[in-house]
């Protein structure tokens, strides 16, 4: 686990510097991202009891993935040392299932990240658990999700003219086709996934 917590967290720092390269001077407010975030999250879940709703299972557990990407940003700000990190996360985080009620892990994690301005990792692996997010699975869906983030960049995110839809599906399901297609134990799963994204995105577009 904590080799595959560095290796995001390393991730996670590329991704930040690619987007600011001086990006822990900037000061982002990551926790305020992490509680709009699970008030989406709650969207997809479903609140309302005056009108018939089923969770989003699939959107529900992406939802958390951007929760992570937030969540190591928020932690990386203050903490250099990635391995150090790495090791807190590891020996912080909760891998038996939770019994606690979604919504009120939800709530909890959004909670204390208002109150502290900072992430829990005992709360999110909580909701992790109540949300049958393996950590295997947060690993591939982050690794995924990283790498389309990258390839957004790459191909105008930032300069507004990438398009999040194309071949007329969003590129989160297009990500979703093709982590179903690729081994994500491979050495080079990310390298294979670009490239496939690349693939197909060159065919549609």
């Amino acid at each position: 686990m904590k080799q595959a917590i560095l290796t995001m967290l390393e991730m996670q720092e590329e991704m930040n510097a690619r987007v600011h390269d001086s990006w822990r001077n900037q000061n982002f407010e990551w926790y305020r991202a992490i509680w709009i975030e699970c008030a989406e999250l709650m969207d997809h879940y479903g609140y309302k009891w005056w009108k018939h709703q089923e969770p989003d299972e699939a959107q529900v557990q992406l939802e958390i993935v951007d929760i992570w990407h937030f969540g190591m940003s928020c932690l990386l700000q203050n903490e250099r040392d990635q391995e150090n990190l790495a090791s807190k996360i590891a020996s912080s985080w909760k891998e038996e299932r939770s019994e606690s009620n979604f919504r009120d892990v939800v709530e909890a994690l959004a909670a204390e990240t208002l109150n502290k301005r900072t992430f829990s990792i005992s709360i999110f692996s909580e909701l992790c658990n109540s949300s049958e997010l393996s950590f295997p699975k947060l690993y591939s869906f982050y690794i995924g999700k990283n790498v389309l983030n990258f390839f957004r960049q790459d191909n105008g995110y930032k300069e507004g003219s990438y398009k999040k839809v194309w071949g007329g599906r969003e590129d989160n399901d297009h990500l979703n086709d093709l982590l179903n297609t690729i081994d994500n134990t491979a050495a080079n799963f990310s390298e294979l996934l670009y490239k496939a994204l690349e693939d197909r995105y060159s065919q549609v577009s």
